[in-house]
């Protein structure tokens, strides 16, 4: 029998990360801003009195709270990310945008700003910034969820920019179609500046009628109000600032242009990661990764994570 004991024991000793998984629990979390819910996870290891907690701002598009988009991304890497911190004795806490649920479309139609995602994270903050639970809180904000978090960052104690532009979004989208063809470039920047000087587009080129909808035009005009540079210097607590090399939507010079206009904060630039946080080796595996959870995250992405929120 005392071998028995011994044995168990050392099972226990030799395996603390399997112990620690056992301890992680997961609750539903209801947020609401005025008629818009805000459903989301919040992770933690519940045999830990106090631990850091991180609150995850998506990025464009209709992201739910796993990091997936019906029908253009299935890649898991909000929940993965959460998973992953989790392991490391960091609470995580990660809601559906208010675009990923069909029940806010309506409310959202009539009230197209912005700053409204700015909103929604400092509802998120609000509800856990006195909680015991946590001994301190860090935003991450992911594409253009790191100019929303710069928005929303008055009161946590830590920021990180992960994949996020440092340009206005008229300059950033135009860059990115001129990579693709030179003419629908310069066709978007004068869309953009007619945006900008009428509040309208007369006449849109019918290859950017999915970019210059109307629904989207108060929308581009409310965030085009917003330089990420500019948002950044505001900010005097502790910041990181992460890009990818192979992202092939935010650049490195993004990820530098931020930490020039903020010399305070920590640079750090991760081999092989992609847009959506994937290890990557082929490049010809970087689009097949945005449909397949299968595709891990970067390890030193999770390490670097953890160094920058446990620092004292």
């Amino acid at each position: 029998m005392k071998k028995i004991h011994v044995y168990f024991l050392l099972i226990l000793i030799s395996s603390p990360t399997l112990f620690a998984q056992d301890s992680i629990v997961e609750e539903a979390v209801m947020l609401k801003n005025d008629s818009i819910i805000l459903p989301g996870t919040l992770s933690y290891n519940k045999a830990i009195k106090q631990q850091p907690l991180v609150i995850f701002i998506h990025g464009s598009g209709n992201v739910d709270r796993n990091g997936n988009q019906l029908g253009a991304v299935n890649a898991n890497y909000i929940k993965q990310l959460a998973d992953s911190l989790n392991k490391r004795e960091i609470a995580f806490y990660r809601y559906d945008k208010r675009s990923a649920n069909w029940v806010n479309l309506r409310f959202m139609m009539a009230d197209l700003n912005f700053q409204r995602f700015a909103d929604d994270a400092k509802i998120a903050i609000n509800n856990f910034k006195d909680d015991r639970r946590f001994s301190g809180i860090t935003l991450i904000g992911h594409s253009q969820g790191s100019l929303v978090a710069m928005l929303a960052a008055d009161k946590v104690d830590k920021f990180v920019s992960l994949a996020g532009p440092s340009e206005p979004v008229d300059v950033a989208i135009v860059k990115q179609l001129t990579i693709q063809n030179d003419t629908l470039g310069s066709t978007a920047a004068e869309h953009f500046k007619e945006l900008k000087e009428t509040g309208s587009v007369s006449q849109v080129d019918p290859k950017l009628r999915s970019i210059f909808s109307k629904p989207n035009l108060p929308f581009f005009i409310s965030w085009m109000a917003y330089n990420p540079v500019e948002e950044l210097k505001k900010l005097t607590i502790p910041i990181l600032i992460i890009n990818g090399t192979k992202d092939l939507q935010v650049f490195e010079s993004d990820a530098k242009n931020l930490q020039q206009a903020n010399t305070q904060a920590k640079l750090v630039i991760i081999p092989n990661m992609n847009h959506v946080l994937k290890h990557i080796e082929a490049d010809a595996d970087n689009i097949s990764s945005y449909t397949n959870p299968d595709f891990p995250l970067s390890e030193m992405l999770i390490n670097t994570l953890e160094n920058f929120i446990k620092e004292k």
